[in-house]
């Protein structure tokens, strides 16, 4: 069987050395919570020794930019993505997005420390964790939030009969699906009341006050999504100027 443009593309990122984690639609994907798409999200870490591994893997895959910003370490700690296409053989639809930086401030180290490694046909596979994962995904998207909902559902399914220490916290400080958060609240209530306080849909859940519930996940979500539009309302702006300079350099 010929290996998929994704896998290919993550074997080339590990034979050279790249640190780096897998996030975005194909991480969903490992996660459970299926999106269909084409492109490849990493995060990876910028530095000299790291930065001059991944020009060696984008050189084996292919690649060219196929936007602005040209590739800038500084324009990557500051949050933009740099975007290319493969052109290797077998590889031609292949979009990278590359960042190494999120909205919310968290060092490449600290996310590293808290990744999902899993084991593949060639190696193994870094990701963002599930919790650094649904975090990334709260934006002004609108696809984005089914996502979300499908993530931490598919973790609470997996893992519901015998959680792990880390997944109780983590179900009642993410579930959006009313049903879902509020049997978890009446499965775990001493870990439900010490967050109370913390996610006002968490206590309507306790309440058993389902419109509560219903009116909290709406405003969590609307304070993310401006949350979101604030964060990148700037880096938008910086790429335009970069656009126009560019054109201004090219006329």
């Amino acid at each position: 069987m010929t290996p998929s443009p994704i896998l290919k593309a993550l074997s080339s990122m590990q034979t050279n050395g790249v640190r780096f984690m897998l996030m975005g639609g194909q991480a969903c994907v490992f996660y459970g919570a299926a999106e269909f798409t084409r492109d490849l999200d990493l995060l990876f870490f910028v530095d000299g020794n790291n930065t001059e591994r991944l020009m060696g893997a984008l050189r084996e895959l292919q690649c060219h930019l196929i936007a602005v910003p040209e590739f800038d370490a500084e324009l990557l700690r500051r949050g933009h993505a740099i975007h290319y296409r493969c052109e290797a053989p077998g590889m031609e639809s292949l979009r990278i997005d590359l960042m190494s930086s999120l909205r919310g401030g968290d060092k490449f180290d600290d996310l590293w420390a808290r990744r999902t490694t899993i084991a593949a046909t060639e190696g193994s596979i870094d990701m963002l964790s599930i919790e650094d994962l649904v975090r990334g995904k709260k934006t002004q998207r609108n696809k984005d939030w089914p996502m979300v909902e499908r993530l931490v559902q598919a973790n609470y399914f997996q893992s519901a009969q015998a959680p792990l220490p880390w997944q109780i916290p983590f179900w009642l400080r993410e579930a959006r699906t009313v049903e879902i958060l509020m049997e978890i609240a009446v499965r775990f209530p001493a870990e439900a009341a010490l967050l109370a306080d913390t996610r006002p849909a968490l206590a309507a859940a306790i309440r058993n006050d389902e419109d509560g519930v219903h009116q909290a996940l709406f405003d969590e979500e609307q304070a993310e999504r401006k949350a979101d539009r604030a964060y990148w309302e700037p880096l938008k702006r910086e790429l335009e100027q970069l656009r126009h300079a560019k054109l201004r350099g090219g006329s």
